[in-house]
């Protein structure tokens, strides 16, 4: 069977360092030595005390880390996802202002 997409209006945001757009942090090492992702592309963010982290949305399916150049995207029901920058302007269309 093949099926559409219920149209679902969303934010969408590009993430930025320091806004609160993440749901927490996971240590850099813990990622590395647990994880089974790749980790090439992940936002890193230093600490004062020198660890390095991190940042993840949280969403029915777990956590996901947020890539260098990732989206945010708050769909009106509030869940939250993560969507690469080359893939987002795909699946995901600008509404023009009125």
């Amino acid at each position: 069977m093949e099926c559409r997409r219920v149209p679902l209006k969303a934010e969408v945001e590009k993430y930025e360092k320091g806004k609160g757009m993440e749901d927490g942090f996971e240590l850099w090492s813990d990622v590395v030595t647990d994880g089974w992702i790749v980790t090439d592309f992940l936002v890193k963010i230093t600490r004062d005390d020198g660890s390095i982290v991190c940042p993840y949305i949280r969403n029915r399916r777990g956590i996901t880390f947020i890539g260098e150049g990732d989206y945010i995207i708050r769909d009106e029901d509030g869940t939250k996802h993560v969507c690469g920058a080359d893939k987002i302007w795909t699946r995901y269309e600008r509404e023009s202002a009125t």
